[in-house]
């Protein structure tokens, strides 16, 4: 489940093919409800992507958040799930083969820009069969040379691989208002503040704070973009003001609440 705190979501069936029809393949799916797969791979690369709605992408090594004007570059092998909110317009791409020297591993968040924004909803207007050798096909290698030169946006949450911090990161994606300090938490894990603080952020490159702060503005995004007011979300994440939620909204992402969408189309 996305690190928000909701767990009401359907489970979606993962499409079984042997093999992609074309190197670049795409589908298109409306999703009603708040739904998501179990763990799995592929052998090819898929970049999840929706022109509407917030998807999570989770894996061993992290989580992983893409609103609209972003996508997840998730490479061939990855073990993973993907939670869409409701009402979502999603986007999927499937790479047969990446240069080796794009350099592209793991699981990362890129930013859609315009351009790469409409070659993807052009694409997915194709017909399964496109002709690779006429227009449809120079079309497609237009959208992978895109894909492969997009930039990378910090939408992503690590995980610790530590029993004790993956139970503390677990509680607070469940609670994101939980307000416990890092010495409240060492008296439930049984280890010294010091020790969590310093295994904190050998594993994550984050301190607790800066941690916790991301995953409540993460976690923030899929409120914001159905609409809920400001206000509601903040305390729902656990800001004891609105003032103090936009601050930290803003010192991350840069812009407002109110303006991270508004150039949404």
């Amino acid at each position: 489940m996305p690190a928000n705190g909701q767990n009401q979501w359907r489970e979606r069936q993962i499409p079984q093919m042997q093999q992609l029809p074309r190197p670049l393949f795409a589908r298109n799916e409306s999703l009603v409800n708040a739904v998501g797969t179990p763990r799995h791979a592929h052998a090819w690369v898929q970049l999840s992507y929706a022109i509407r709605g917030v998807l999570h992408v989770h894996t061993a090594e992290g989580n992983f958040v893409a609103p609209p004007q972003r996508a997840i570059w998730i490479s061939a092998g990855t073990e993973h799930e993907v939670f869409s909110s409701p009402h979502t317009e999603m986007r999927s791409l499937y790479l047969n083969e990446v240069p080796s020297s794009s350099g592209l591993r793991g699981c990362r968040v890129i930013e859609i820009d315009i351009l790469t924004r409409e070659l993807i909803r052009r694409f997915c207007e194709l017909p399964v069969e496109y002709d690779e050798k006429g227009s449809d096909g120079r079309l497609a290698q237009v959208l992978l040379d895109q894909l492969l030169v997009a930039r990378e946006v910090s939408l992503s949450l690590p995980l610790p691989s530590d029993p004790r911090l993956l139970r503390l990161c677990r509680g607070l994606q469940e609670a994101p208002d939980d307000s416990r300090t890092l010495l409240e938490w060492s008296q439930d894990l049984g280890a010294s503040e010091k020790t969590l603080r310093r295994l904190f952020l050998r594993e994550t490159g984050m301190t607790f704070r800066a941690w916790r702060q991301r995953l409540r503005l993460l976690g923030s995004l899929e409120a914001l973009e159905q609409g809920q007011r400001v206000t509601q979300v903040a305390l729902a994440c656990g800001y004891d003001s609105t003032s103090a939620f936009i601050a930290a909204f803003r010192q991350h992402f840069g812009v407002t609440p109110g303006d991270f969408f508004s150039a949404v189309v």
